[in-house]
């Protein structure tokens, strides 16, 4: 069993809901069980900001596949709730990628892990501290460390 956690986003067609029905799917995909959940947050969007803000999570999931058919099974995800891709960094009804997968480093043409910006973005280093303080980014460093690096300005825990 590898332990994979997954950062979720969604700024369309009622984004909370997007998140929320997602982190249930992503507990349906076979060989793989959900850990744990964090809190949804509110964050503003990377790229063209001439889209709405983002609803933001990260899940910990324990799974028996390998990184590309964890990656495949996301993707039947995204596409099952309408994903388009159209624009780099524009607006998506959902995003899923896999952030960080047991402690392997991976660097192919459909897949990077860690997830190449993880460093960069508060509204998944913040997630990911508080469902999984003591996680360590390979080749980066203590996730803690990181979040205590990052601009959070923007980022906004939902209630």
């Amino acid at each position: 069993m590898t332990i994979a956690f997954i950062g979720l986003g969604s700024n369309m067609n009622s984004p909370r809901q997007q998140i929320t029905t997602a982190i249930q799917s992503l507990g349906e995909i076979q060989s793989t069980q959900m850990i744990s959940a964090s809190s949804l947050y509110e964050s503003k969007p990377v790229g063209p900001q001439d889209q709405g803000d983002y609803i933001n999570a990260v899940v910990k999931l324990e799974t028996d596949l390998v990184a590309i058919a964890l990656l495949d099974s996301l993707q039947a995800i995204e596409n099952d709730h309408g994903r388009e891709r159209k624009q780099h960094w524009g607006p998506r009804t959902l995003d899923l990628d896999i952030l960080l997968f047991g402690d392997q480093v991976i660097h192919n043409d459909r897949l990077t892990i860690p997830h190449a910006e993880i460093c960069n973005r508060p509204f998944v280093l913040v997630p990911l501290a508080e469902i999984n303080p003591d996680c360590v980014i390979p080749e980066k460093g203590l996730v803690t460390d990181l979040v205590s690096k990052v601009d959070q300005a923007g980022l906004t825990v939902m209630s």
